[in-house]
């Protein structure tokens, strides 16, 4: 299913509230009808946070909640973007001239992301126009990957103005590489599971190369997302960066340690691939160099500074923990 471009269907908008409601709105809006219809869902997690972008696999699912995009391509080379939610403006621009402000974490610069990453795939200088209505159910900044969403979305609308074709991994990889115009750094999880996701099934996503398997869930099995209603926008602070930062910091640092070319060196998984051991072996490492560092002993470590909850376990456990907190940790 991977190496397969994103499915594409007809339907009866008519028979679809929700895209009946868009169409309505649209011809409200820009005095026409939509073209076509693109969506790119969200995603939870359920196995393995903030290490995607340390280069190891996580388990994500995609949910019902989505960003639904009418789109109609214009002849001329304006691009128009307007939202159902009145809270976010109308913005338009340049379809040749792209310019995304780091600075403000603008909803219209998430679209600009996906756009700007397939024009540069494809090395186009002239992009034509299209008018676009965006529609998201996904609650902003919850940790759903509405961004991420609207990222994909755009990409895969700009894919489809052009009339070319590229697999759901091409992609994602795509995606995951543009979404850092606005400023957000990532592991390209949420791009991955937001194209590769099937109905049913969790996926098991791999990097380096990208790849996904399912992974069936139990029968009968509920996973309940509820939502805290505590905002937190990735792109307006820098906590996520600064954890991504860490874990990059610690790569180069065990990398160096090891008497590796470190300077080439962004992620903790490469460090394990190079030197060829398992991850209970690059726990081990990682610990030792934590106690080259301090200058104390593996038993002085696992007593006198890791908390209770992070003593023993097994290796993968123990791991975990120094992947999501390596340099504050250290």
């Amino acid at each position: 299913m991977a190496a397969e471009s994103p499915a594409m269907r007809r339907v009866q908008v008519a028979e679809h509230p929700r895209l009946l409601k868009l169409k309505e709105m649209f011809n409200s809006k820009f005095g026409s009808i939509p073209k076509f219809y693109v969506r790119a869902p969200g995603r939870v997690n359920v196995i393995g946070e903030h290490i995607d972008y340390c280069g190891y696999s996580v388990l994500p699912m995609a949910i019902e909640q989505d960003v639904l995009i009418a789109v109609e391509p214009v002849k001329t080379y304006t691009l128009q973007l307007a939202n159902t939610n009145p809270l976010y403006p109308d913005f338009s621009t340049s379809a040749n001239n792209i310019q995304i402000d780091k600075t403000k974490a603008l909803w219209h610069n998430y679209f600009l992301c996906g756009l700007k990453g397939i024009q540069e795939h494809f090395g186009l200088s002239n992009l034509t126009g299209m008018n676009c209505l965006v529609d998201g159910n996904i609650p902003p900044s919850s940790g759903l990957s509405s961004s991420s969403a609207l990222v994909c979305c755009a990409g895969l609308v700009t894919l489809t103005v052009l009339g070319r074709n590229l697999s759901k991994v091409e992609l994602a990889e795509i995606c995951a590489k543009s979404e850092p115009y606005i400023g957000t750094e990532g592991g390209g999880m949420d791009q991955s599971i937001s194209f590769l996701a099937e109905e049913g099934t969790a996926k098991l996503i791999e990097f380096s190369p990208l790849r996904a398997t399912d992974v069936k869930l139990p029968s009968g099995a509920v996973f309940v997302i509820a939502n805290s209603c505590v905002e937190m926008n990735k792109a307006a602070t820098s906590h996520f960066n600064i954890r991504m930062m860490e874990c990059r910091l610690a790569a180069k640092l065990l990398a160096k340690y090891k008497n590796l070319q470190w300077d080439n060196v962004l992620r903790l998984e490469e460090v394990q691939a190079k030197l060829g051991i398992s991850l209970e072996e690059m726990l081990l490492v990682t610990e030792d160099e934590i106690c080259r560092c301090l200058g104390i002993s593996l038993e002085e470590l696992r007593t006198q500074i890791l908390s209770p909850n992070t003593q023993g376990g097994t290796g993968g456990r123990r791991l975990w923990y120094f992947l999501e907190k390596p340099a504050n940790k250290m």
